[in-house]
């Protein structure tokens, strides 16, 4: 029995006009990493209009320029498989950071590699902004805190019950930082 066909992809940064074309699939992407069981402020009651509401408030803040939006790019369809994002709206006295937010990506992209790039993708888009300190948090004991540390990112600490499963049971969250 194979696997699914690996996926080749680009990563591109999306300006909010995109941000709003590719809204579906990004949609998609986030459904599917709810469904999956993924820790990224939404429950399993996540709709699909709740998901394009979300993706519409992120083409806002494209276009405000408080954030940047990396979207992974399926070569084979020009579907989102992935995203990331890098939250540049700092509070005056934190011009140098910026908080790595929402890297998701869909069932039939994982272990490929896609997170990976678009780390490395938000790193350059980090500096190209200025920006030499990021931070993240992840689900403590999941899948992206192993990606994190191989990515170079030193791990600060772990607070217990911090958020909620889709599903409602609680997790610890992990917070990282990685100095450019």
């Amino acid at each position: 029995m194979t696997g699914p066909a690996p996926v080749e992809i680009d990563v591109c940064r999306a300006d909010a006009a995109q941000a709003r074309a590719w809204r579906e699939g990004l949609a998609e992407v986030l459904l599917d990493c709810v469904t999956g069981g993924a820790s990224v402020s939404f429950m399993a009651s996540l709709t699909r209009e709740q998901a394009l509401a979300f993706w519409d408030g992120v083409a806002c803040g494209v276009a405000r320029g408080e954030r940047a939006l990396l979207v992974a790019v399926d070569r084979a369809t020009g579907a989102p498989v992935g995203t990331a994002q890098l939250v540049l709206a700092m509070p005056d006295n934190q011009p140098h950071r910026a908080d790595v937010a929402k890297v998701l990506v869909h069932r039939r992209g994982r272990r490929q590699g896609v997170a990976e790039r678009m780390m490395q993708a938000l790193e350059q888009v980090a500096r190209e902004a200025g920006r030499h300190l990021l931070v993240l948090d992840t689900v403590t004991g999941g899948d992206a805190e192993r990606l994190y540390a191989r990515c170079g990112w030193q791990r600060v600490g772990e607070v217990p019950g911090y958020a909620l499963l889709p599903d409602g049971r609680v997790c610890g969250t992990t917070f990282f930082f990685k100095q450019l």
